[in-house]
């Protein structure tokens, strides 16, 4: 196929609007800046869920009815990629039409407590929306090995309609806007002042929405955490591990290179440490344990200084730089008799920190308190030196999204 020849686009950008630059009305002598500043956060409400219609119908319209009219995807590929975004667009559509019921001829709004206490118990909706994510972004990243996707997500990306979003971008929208929730409704509170009749429906609201946002969440890491739980490959029953089959918490996940340089995918489920590798199998990635399940009860973590990590290989040690030595930290356990260490290296300092954080509060959480900190005694034997062996499986490694 010859190049296409794309002309620059003119990106359509989404402008932004304020209350007192809508509504010229002459209300800014009569209110104080703090009502003024109610106002805004007001309207910043409502103008977020016009911006959140808008995207959802353009995901609809821009990217699944063409996808499926034209074949590039099957209807049962494109329901599980989209999910349930249909009907969040009615959804959004009343709040909006009930905050704008809500303003006066001159622009301003006196109160929308109660309007968000009597229309937040729909966002359960969300739930099912969340919970599909997951696997939704698993086989949109799949489907874009397929040339037909890739060139139709690209297309649109340089259209100026995207606003140079990909669609991922689109449908996580939702998600976006839900999290965003309490802040907004913080933020009118803030400028509420203390009689304002608004104030107690206000309060009632961030209340619900906490405990929405909350719930939402809490069943999400449990959906994500069975999708990644399904997708473990085992070379032996011998790895299987109780601990894995009762974990209903994921605390973190991604990819981390041994001192050899080799790619790992690490899991840290609430009680179990898993360490795999991302490989592709039937054109899905999957994660084959690398090593046997490490419980967290028994796991011991030290943060290695810049440079004091040597990679593997004599040559390569001697000639490493101390770039290639940075952020790295050992994770150290006890299996049958012989004490065995991973030296890991995350991408940046922050990635490192992050990690041990996790692991930190794991081990908190199972009763470990203090987290021991280790270094790993003479004669320990440091897995991160050894390989395994793809050949059993006939599988091919893939790089592992995080």
């Amino acid at each position: 196929m010859a190049p296409r020849q794309i002309p620059p686009a003119v990106t359509k950008r989404r402008d932004s609007k304020l209350w007192s630059e809508t509504f010229d009305l002459g209300l800014g002598h009569m209110l104080s800046s703090k009502d003024i500043k109610r106002q805004e956060s007001i309207f910043e409400l409502s103008q977020g869920e016009q911006d959140l219609i808008e995207d959802l119908k353009l995901a609809k319209k821009a990217y699944r009815d063409p996808m499926l009219k034209l074949s590039i995807m099957t209807e049962h590929e494109l329901n599980q990629i989209f999910g349930t975004l249909d009907s969040l667009i009615p959804l959004h559509e009343d709040l909006l039409s009930r905050l704008r019921e809500a303003r006066k001829p001159d622009g301003s709004t006196d109160r929308v407590g109660h309007i968000l206490v009597d229309w937040l118990p729909c966002l359960d909706t969300y739930n099912s929306y969340c919970s599909n994510q997951v696997a939704a972004k698993a086989l949109l990243d799949h489907k874009k090995q397929d040339p037909r996707v890739q060139d139709f997500l690209q297309r649109c990306l340089e259209s100026p309609f995207s606003r140079k979003l990909d669609l991922w971008s689109f449908l996580d929208v939702p998600r976006s806007r839900l999290v965003k929730y309490p802040l907004l409704l913080r933020e009118i509170l803030k400028h509420t002042p203390n009689a304002h009749p608004d104030q107690q429906h206000l309060e009632e609201a961030i209340n619900m929405i906490q405990s929405i946002v909350a719930d939402i969440n809490t069943q999400t890491g449990e959906s994500e955490c069975r999708f990644y739980k399904e997708r473990l490959l085992y070379l032996e029953s011998g790895q299987k591990d109780l601990l894995i089959d009762s974990s209903r918490i994921l605390s973190c996940h991604g990819e981390l290179k041994n001192n050899r340089g080799a790619k790992l995918h690490v899991f840290l489920f609430q009680d179990v440490l898993v360490i795999t590798r991302a490989v592709t199998q039937n054109e899905q990635l999957w994660y084959q344990l690398y090593r046997q399940p490490i419980p967290v009860r028994e796991l011991e973590w030290e943060d290695l200084q810049d440079g004091e990590m040597r990679l593997g290989g004599s040559i390569r040690g001697a000639f490493s730089n101390h770039e290639r030595t940075k952020n790295f930290f050992r994770v150290v356990f006890r299996s049958g008799g012989q004490l065995q260490s991973h030296s890991f290296q995350a991408s940046d300092a922050f990635n490192k920190q992050q990690w041990l954080n996790c692991i930190r509060q794991a081990k908190e959480a199972v009763g470990c308190a203090g987290a021991r900190r280790c270094a790993p005694p003479r004669g320990c034997l440091d897995c991160s030196m050894m390989d395994t062996t793809e050949a059993s499986l006939g599988l091919s490694t893939e790089r592992p999204q995080t």
